[in-house]
């Protein structure tokens, strides 16, 4: 599943190439994946004639405000891409893809697609006037963004204080932080010395501002790289990202540490593959 700096990389390269570009039409190819409103005609209404006013991000989710011709608000889309969606900007001449889901026109040389193999993504249209988190209710439970000011090491401290469950599970945990996943979770631990296994309860002062320091680390190398190739993630050009080549642990079972050579090892915790360095890690 793309995670925050993947998520990232598209939010950016959209507003890129897409604000102030005028929705004329578009066709949904899988019902499923419009999650709001039930009436995809409603849906058109709602989208068709907006121009794009600015792309965001929250956690892993993608949201644009929306403008009528006459200046006033049209409510926003909303993008969660799940395990394999894409958002790719295309010529309306492509060749259309068997797991195109959503088609969104604009003029002659531009269209928005998303493509989802796994059909897990949804996108939704939020009307003006009405709060986002209502309608894209996973919003609502989302915690703070890792690089806002409310995530400090305080706060990550008393978020985890006394809790008797592995880090590791802590970090994937969106009501904590928004927009880690596998991936990062394990970038984050790396950096910080710290191994997956070891509880919140035992992680004091000094070790968790490590932690939100490995944790802003990891993700701003992602973001730096493009995303990671791991997954069916790419851009809005359909490139991969490139922090898969740069990984420390995630991935890398029984390949050599970058900073001391031992075997990274993988284990399961609660269903989840964990890598880590024996040695860096403790």
């Amino acid at each position: 599943m793309p995670e925050l700096p993947e998520v990232e990389t598209v939010c950016r390269g959209l507003n890129q190439v897409t604000l102030n570009h005028r929705i004329q039409g578009g066709e949904v190819l899988l019902p499923r994946s419009v999650a709001h409103p039930e009436s995809l005609e409603q849906f058109w209404r709602g989208v068709t004639d907006t121009t794009l006013k600015g792309w965001y991000r929250r956690g892993k989710y993608l949201l644009v405000a929306l403008e009528r011709p006459d200046g006033a608000a049209a409510g926003h889309l909303g993008v969660h891409l799940r395990m394999t969606g894409q958002l790719l900007w295309l010529s309306p001449q492509e060749p259309v893809s068997k797991h195109c889901r959503v088609r969104f026109r604009f003029d002659e040389q531009h269209e928005l697609r998303f493509v989802d193999q796994r059909t897990f993504g949804r996108i939704w249209w939020v009307p003006p006037g009405v709060a986002v988190e209502t309608v894209i209710t996973g919003i609502a439970a989302l915690g703070p963004e890792p690089f806002s000011d409310r995530f400090s090491p305080a706060y990550l401290y008393q978020a985890t204080r006394g809790r008797q469950r592995p880090v590791k599970n802590a970090l994937l945990d969106q009501a904590l932080v928004a927009g880690i996943g596998n991936i990062y979770a394990d970038e984050a631990l790396f950096l910080s010395r710290i191994r997956p296994t070891t509880l919140c309860a035992r992680l004091g002062r000094q070790r968790i501002a490590r932690l939100h320091s490995g944790i802003q680390a990891a993700l701003t190398a992602g973001i730096a790289q493009g995303g990671t190739t791991f997954s069916d993630f790419r851009n809005v050009h359909g490139i991969n990202g490139n922090y898969g080549g740069v990984a420390n642990v995630y991935d890398r079972e029984q390949q050599p540490c970058r900073v001391c050579q031992t075997p990274i090892k993988r284990i399961k915790l609660a269903g989840r593959s964990a890598h880590f360095c024996p040695q860096c890690q403790r």
